[in-house]
């Protein structure tokens, strides 16, 4: 009799313990697995870049950066602007394929596989190479017929699910607020100059994409609409032209927690920040987009050697004052000026930067997190 309560009372205290004891064993190999993160693998999976190439070869940097300094994320162009030449790295559809499956076979983590395949006259996946034709979001603002813009981003969709091409800088929701914008307006980029229109159809995209394992990217924040310069060439000041009204559609899309992440703008608004642009600025990226629309994701810089950053600021001042200013992905797209060295020397320079005190290790950690759980659902 006393033998039975004492096995009773020993398999209450296993029922009592065992959740506990489950636990703080899952506790244990979270905490473990966090500890065997290198600061050098936060670091890479922080860095973007662009690289000449239709196939892999052992002389390729992107192979090292990749193996080397665990590249976080490429960026694919049909053409190279500082050579003048169409041969970057688009030939075909079975070309591109294996070249992307090559990529992602170097890599432990997934490797993000970019694109601006926005459509109309920016679109890296030409018909002429054996793309889908897609229409511009002017075309498609116009119709205004959600149909018709499901229908274009499922041809995009199914496209880049072929491909490989897990994420695709698009849907621009700038707001057309100058038609003779050289950058959006003159280029069919924008879907109207009425926020809820751009919103509608930015959803209806961010929506179907994310069908097809593809991350979307909303851009340019705080809104480029109404800039009268190209941020390629130069400076861009919208102080006197940017309205309110360019934060609407991110807002709205934030509520519904749509686009998986957003890139910052190069251009300079002294009403927000009178001392840096947008993707520099801390009162953008940390006080406006993060803590006034509360916006938890992934940020993602313009490419920092476009002229509007490259002209004005060093290497190692923009990477400081991205990465303080709230930014996750540095994009460096080989594609203004080509440098084969441009990881290796943020990567440098980001860990100088930290054994200076400039960089706090919570921020690059935060950073990680976010490109982690960006990465981590369904491994695009």
């Amino acid at each position: 009799m006393l033998s039975d309560k004492i096995t009773g009372m020993i398999r209450i205290l296993l029922i009592t313990l065992l959740p506990l004891l489950i636990i703080n064993t899952s506790y244990s190999q979270s905490s473990s697995t966090e500890k065997n993160i290198s600061l050098d693998e936060k670091i890479g999976q922080m860095l973007l870049v662009g690289f000449r190439g239709t196939a892999l070869s052992d002389t390729n940097h992107i192979v090292r950066d990749i193996k080397k300094y665990h590249l976080g994320g490429v960026i694919l162009f049909d053409y190279d602007v500082p050579s003048k030449s169409s041969e970057r790295n688009i030939q075909s559809p079975n070309q591109l394929k294996t070249l992307i499956r090559d990529l992602k076979s170097l890599s432990d983590i997934p490797l993000i596989v970019s694109i601006d395949q926005e459509g109309g006259k920016v679109a890296r996946l030409k018909p002429s190479m054996g793309f889908p034709d897609i229409k511009s979001a002017e075309y498609l603002g116009k119709v205004d017929n959600v149909d018709s813009t499901r229908f274009y981003a499922q041809k995009i969709g199914r496209s880049l699910e072929n491909l490989g091409i897990n994420m695709n800088f698009a849907p621009v929701v700038d707001l057309n607020a100058n038609p003779d914008n050289p950058v959006i307006g003159t280029l069919e980029r924008s879907f109207s100059s009425n926020p809820q229109k751009v919103a509608k159809h930015a959803s209806i995209y961010i929506k179907t994409l994310n069908k097809y394992g593809v991350w979307s990217v909303l851009k340019h924040f705080p809104g480029h609409g109404s800039s009268k310069k190209d941020s390629h060439l130069g400076v861009v000041d919208v102080t006197d032209t940017w309205s309110k009204s360019e934060l609407i559609p991110y807002r709205k899309l934030i509520t519904k927690d749509l686009g998986d992440a957003i890139m910052t703008a190069h251009i300079f608004n002294r009403n927000i920040d009178p001392d840096y642009p947008a993707t520099l600025s801390k009162p953008t990226i940390t006080g406006l987009l993060r803590n006034q629309l509360n916006y938890q994701g992934v940020v993602i810089s313009d490419d920092l050697m476009m002229g509007a950053i490259r002209q004005e600021y060093g290497l190692k001042t923009t990477i400081n004052k991205a990465i303080n200013a709230g930014v996750d992905i540095l994009v460096f797209a080989n594609n203004s000026i080509y440098d084969p060295e441009i990881v290796p020397k943020a990567y440098k320079i980001i860990h100088e930067l930290i054994d200076q005190g400039k960089i706090n290790r919570k921020q690059i950690n935060q950073s990680y997190e976010r490109i982690i759980n960006l990465k981590s659902p369904n491994e695009k």
